[in-house]
C-alpha cells in the first residue's frame, strides 16, 4: 500500500437547495465551495440530489393504475431542472473545485442526454477539475420510483485519494448490506453518504456502517422547509400543503472508523461541518477487524458483483 496523507481537512455542507431551479442551485453550489475553500477545505461534501432539490412529499399525480396531467407538469418542470452529466452544471462546479483545489461530493438529479430517464446520481470532481466517478442510485426507495430509474451503470465507482479510497452510497442504498460490502472489498476509507434521512434510527445505522467498514462515514444531509418549495409554479400543491414547516431537519455529521462521532449530528439549521481526519485511525482499527481482509472468510463467502 503507498503512503497516504494522514490528515483530511473536510466541510460538510448541510443547506438548502434551490427547489426546482437547476441555475440557481449550481450557483449556491459554486459560494459554498468558495466558502469551505478559505477554511482551507481539501473535500467538499454536498447532499442528495441538491441540484435541483428533493421534492419530499410530492407524487407527481400518481395513483397505482394511474397519472393526471397536473401531475405531468410538475414532473417536466422537475425534469427540466435535472441536469445531464456531463453538462454545462458538472462544468462549473469542475472549475470551482480546480479553483478551489479541492475534491467535490455533490448529488444531484441527472438526466440522461439519449434516454431522458432521470437519476438519482452522485458525482466526485478532482482538485484538477476532473470529473472522476458517477454513481447512479441503485434502486430508489418507495414512490422514489416514479421519479428516478434504476442504475444501469455507475454501480460502485470509486476514487483514488491522497488519503485513500473514496466511494459513496446513495441514502437507503446503505441499507443493502451487499452494497457495503462491494465498497469494502475496494479498500474504501471515506464512504460517502448523500442522503435525505434525518429520522433518529439512522444514526445507529450509520455508526455501525463506521464500526463495520473500518471507514469514516460522512453523513450530510439537507435542511429544508415547506417554504422553500416554488408553490406558484406547481399545480399539485394540496401534497406541500400537508408537509411539516420543517420537511427536512437534517442530521449531518462525521463518524470515525470506532463508530465514534467526530463531530455530532447538526439539527434544524443550514451548516457547514468543519473537520480534520486522522487518517491513521483507519488502519489503526484494522488491527483486529478487517472486514474483507483479514477477518474475510472468502473460502466460504464470496461476494459477486457484476459492473458491467
Amino acid at each position: 500500500m503507498k503512503d497516504l496523507k494522514k490528515t483530511c481537512k473536510i466541510a460538510v455542507i448541510q443547506a438548502a437547495p434551490i427547489m426546482f431551479d437547476k441555475k440557481a442551485c449550481t450557483e449556491k453550489v459554486i459560494h459554498l465551495i468558495q466558502q469551505a475553500a478559505q477554511q482551507n477545505a481539501e473535500l467538499i461534501v454536498f447532499p442528495e440530489l441538491f441540484i435541483p432539490g428533493y421534492p419530499y412529499g410530492m407524487t407527481f399525480g400518481f395513483r397505482v393504475g394511474s397519472r393526471n396531467e397536473e401531475g405531468r407538469k410538475d414532473w417536466k418542470l422537475y425534469y427540466d431542472n435535472s441536469i445531464v452529466v456531463p453538462g454545462a452544471e458538472t462544468q462549473q462546479i469542475a472549475n470551482a473545485a480546480k479553483k478551489a483545489h479541492a475534491y467535490i461530493s455533490i448529488g444531484v438529479s441527472e438526466r440522461d442526454a439519449v434516454t431522458g430517464t432521470l437519476y438519482n446520481t452522485n458525482l466526485f470532481f478532482s482538485p484538477q477539475g476532473d470529473l472522476i466517478a458517477v454513481h447512479r442510485k441503485l434502486k430508489p426507495t418507495g414512490t422514489e420510483r416514479v421519479v428516478w430509474g434504476d442504475a444501469d451503470k455507475g454501480y460502485f465507482p470509486v476514487a483514488q485519494t491522497p488519503w485513500g479510497i473514496m466511494g459513496s452510497l446513495i441514502c437507503w442504498e446503505s441499507y443493502m448490506p451487499l452494497a457495503r460490502a462491494a465498497l469494502y472489498e475496494k479498500g474504501v476509507c471515506l464512504y460517502i453518504s448523500p442522503n435525505t434521512n434525518d429520522n433518529p434510527e439512522w444514526q445507529s445505522t450509520i455508526q455501525h456502517i463506521a464500526l463495520e467498514g473500518r471507514c469514516y462515514f460522512i453523513n450530510c444531509d439537507m435542511f429544508f422547509t415547506k417554504q422553500m418549495y416554488p408553490i406558484t409554479q406547481l399545480h399539485c400543491c394540496d401534497e406541500i400543503v400537508k408537509l411539516p414547516d420543517i420537511v427536512c431537519r437534517g442530521g449531518s455529521c462525521i463518524i470515525d472508523p470506532y463508530g465514534h462521532y467526530v463531530t455530532q449530528p447538526v439539527w434544524d439549521k443550514e451548516d457547514i461541518i468543519y473537520a480534520d481526519l486522522d487518517m491513521d485511525k483507519v488502519y489503526m482499527s484494522k488491527m483486529e477487524f478487517d472486514v474483507c481482509g483479514h477477518y474475510a472468510r472468502p473460502d466460504v463467502l464470496k461476494l459477486q458483483v457484476n459492473e458491467k
